[in-house]
């Protein structure tokens, strides 16, 4: 498979990478590891998770799946931000920042995090608190890269300005909901990573699998699929008519090119310029094959007329 580099200097990521967020909340230990192994075989390097997913066994089951192979492949992760109840006071994101680091370091059963993200920005924290505790870790070789997740362009303008003055990692790259049928993020988030020299990683690229073929307009969502399990409000950001109508054109324009829904969605990601890798969730083998098994690359003009769709 093809491998990027996120940013200026990054880590170099497969084009596609396994979300890790169903590990220990949809799936157990058995069913991860298979989901893994048909990643490595399909030729996946870049495995994202997080200490949140699934209450920390999302870690515990990617790392003792990975197990020999650990040096094969990029390990992403993602801290949080201090809890809401708790006050601010100087000093008490970084001391969130290091304990995390430990805890996720644990659960992996490594001594680095390829690639660490503040999963959210903290809203009353300084940004040179959460970068100069980052730069900490960089420095102890227990972190090689960071990132961010979730932030506005106002947010990476600024922690690159920090970064910059104070000698500290800049964030490689910036983690964001971005699919054909969220592209809000192209207005500002997007341009803003762009011009900080930093990467940009899709999350649910797939709409939570409205891009698969999977939900049909006016029928049941199939038992056990995401948007059947994750609650109404949830289910209708994705499963409206005007993304049915959407996905409609999307599969017949796809189907003209030989190709599938799903392969259009995560090539039109790819042939955008700021992106390193699309990260897609997994909770069988078989849908390792349908997110990586061709990834259909797109010429200039195809992209751009999905784009007008």
């Amino acid at each position: 498979m093809e491998q990027r580099v996120l940013g200026g200097n990054g880590p170099k990521l497969s084009v596609v990478g396994l979300g890790c967020n169903n590990f220990g909340r949809r799936i157990d230990a058995a069913a991860s590891a298979a989901v893994v192994h048909a990643a490595l075989d399909a030729g996946i390097t870049h495995f994202d998770t997080a200490e949140m997913y699934g209450d920390g066994k999302s870690e515990e089951f990617l790392g003792a799946a990975l197990g020999s192979r650990r040096d094969e492949v990029v390990i992403a992760t993602k801290f949080l931000p201090r809890p809401k109840e708790q006050p601010y006071t100087p000093g008490v994101l970084a001391a969130r920042i290091r304990e995390a680091a430990e805890g996720s370091l644990r659960r992996l059963g490594t001594d680095r995090i390829d690639l660490y993200y503040q999963h959210y920005p903290d809203a009353e924290a300084p940004t040179e608190e959460a970068l100069e505790a980052l730069d900490e870790l960089v420095r102890a070789g227990k972190v090689l890269h960071i990132a961010s997740s979730n932030v506005s362009a106002e947010q990476i303008e600024r922690s690159a300005v920090v970064s910059g003055d104070k000698g500290w990692p800049r964030f490689t790259g910036t983690q964001i909901e971005w699919s054909l049928l969220s592209r809000a993020v192209e207005e500002s988030v997007v341009p803003a990573a762009t011009a900080a020299g930093m990467g940009v990683i899709p999350y649910f690229p797939l709409a939570s699998g409205l891009l698969t073929g999977k939900y049909r307009r006016d029928e049941a969502f199939p038992p056990g699929s995401r948007l059947a399990t994750s609650g109404e409000q949830f289910a209708a950001r994705f499963a409206n008519e005007a993304n049915f109508a959407k996905v409609e054109a999307y599969e017949a324009f796809a189907a003209e090119h030989g190709h599938t829904v799903t392969e259009l969605a995560i090539g039109w990601l790819l042939a955008q310029p700021s992106v390193a890798s699309v990260i897609a969730g997994a909770t069988r083998p078989e849908q390792i094959g349908a997110n990586a098994g061709s990834v259909w690359t797109l010429s200039p003009a195809e992209s751009a007329a999905v784009a007008e769709f």
